[in-house]
């Protein structure tokens, strides 16, 4: 793996990747990233979290326990969903319906933040949604965001990118998006919640939270939105 530390000198430009896959913990900035890239490059952008988590709002919807590995599988099997990008009440998050129900809105609820982790650790529901993830990575040049992207999804991405920052970081940018969407969250609450989020998704056996080793690594800590694109950008046309 290597860690991007000063801003990589432009080289000559070659061909353009025709995937990017930007993975990271919870509220590393892969989504905002993602998307700006996509918009900057002329791509569609995928983010592959908000396919879990509209999984993990039709599961409570329909009654189902998102801890009940059996149901929230065959629930992934049997569901239809379809992907949009630039959802208008979340520009930087893909838009999803799922049978047919527009799920957008409820992507960063309480109540799907708090189980998404339970839901997206059946390694049942994970294949199905791979196998749709990789479908998507074939109508064309795409910039796909997510957990496993550089390691399972697209092993074979032309560019992967791991965006990581400390868990204090992390905590203060989604309070931030939450309070911009108007929900009340405790910063500590979410904290806690994310330093739990990661021990499950480091931790579970399929498809585990980890930088592919091809991965360029980027501490976005202390970086802006524009700079760590500009970042990204570099790494392109260094290639």
């Amino acid at each position: 793996m290597r860690k991007i530390g000063e801003q990589q000198r432009s080289g000559g430009r070659g061909r353009l990747p025709a995937t990017i896959a930007i993975d990271g913990p919870a509220a590393a900035g892969k989504s905002a990233i993602g998307s700006r890239l996509a918009r900057r490059l002329g791509y569609r952008f995928i983010d592959t979290g908000s396919m879990y988590r509209a999984l993990t709002w039709l599961a409570l919807r329909k009654g189902v326990d998102p801890q009940d590995e059996k149901a929230v599988a065959e629930l992934a099997a049997a569901t239809s969903m379809q992907m949009e990008t630039g959802a208008r009440s979340a520009p930087d998050e893909c838009g999803v319906r799922v049978d047919g129900l527009d799920a957008t809105p409820h992507l960063r609820s309480p109540e799907v933040e708090a189980a998404v982790s339970w839901v997206s650790r059946v390694a049942r529901a994970r294949r199905v949604m791979v196998e749709a993830q990789r479908h998507l990575a074939e109508e064309g040049r795409v910039v796909m965001a997510g957990r496993d992207i550089g390691t399972v999804v697209l092993p074979e991405a032309d560019l992967k990118v791991y965006l990581d920052a400390s868990p204090e970081v992390r905590a203060r940018r989604r309070h931030e998006e939450l309070t911009a969407l108007g929900q009340a969250a405790s910063l500590e609450g979410i904290r806690r919640d994310l330093t739990r989020r990661d021990a499950i998704d480091s931790r579970r056996k399929a498809s585990p939270l980890k930088p592919a080793a091809d991965a360029t690594i980027i501490d976005t800590n202390d970086l802006t939105l524009d700079e760590v694109v500009g970042r990204v950008l570099s790494l392109i046309r260094c290639r």
